[in-house]
């Protein structure tokens, strides 16, 4: 699967104005527990959510709407560094949380410089994904 969109589900019947105010995320995420696990998580907070799975799907998102927050898992197997790097020279001012294992310190400082503005152990992002994604919904109001 290449990319998997969740765009407004459970909104219907809702009025337009606050379907038009959800929050733009993308997240580069391949493991499939944790895509439904932000999936969850997105419908309760109510963020429009699109998942890429490679750069280039990520570039290619980047080029059609600025988000309002990239999610990146550093271990997924699609070159999430490069993913980071490209993100920058096309929208450096968008928040992007990166999510790795606790033990990876070299890693968290190569996306750090690679740009992400979080770098989080990926038991922290679960913990803390409700108020991250309530996060880039407030910046949209």
């Amino acid at each position: 699967m290449e990319e998997l969109t969740l765009c407004r589900d459970g909104l219907r019947g809702k009025p337009e104005r606050e379907v038009l105010s959800l929050a733009q995320v993308l997240a580069m995420v391949d493991d499939l527990f944790f895509q439904s696990k932000i999936i969850e998580t997105a419908r309760h907070v109510g963020v429009d959510l699109k998942f890429c799975t490679t750069p280039d799907t990520l570039a290619a998102e980047l080029l059609k709407a600025t988000p309002n927050l990239v999610v990146v898992d550093l271990n997924a197997r699609n070159q999430p560094l490069d993913a980071v790097q490209r993100m920058q020279s096309l929208a450096a001012s968008v928040p992007l949380v990166g999510f790795l294992s606790h033990i990876q310190t070299d890693l968290a400082e190569q996306a750090r410089a690679a740009g992400c503005s979080e770098v989080m152990p990926r038991s922290k992002f679960t913990k803390d994904l409700a108020t991250i994604l309530a996060r880039a919904k407030s910046e949209t109001t």
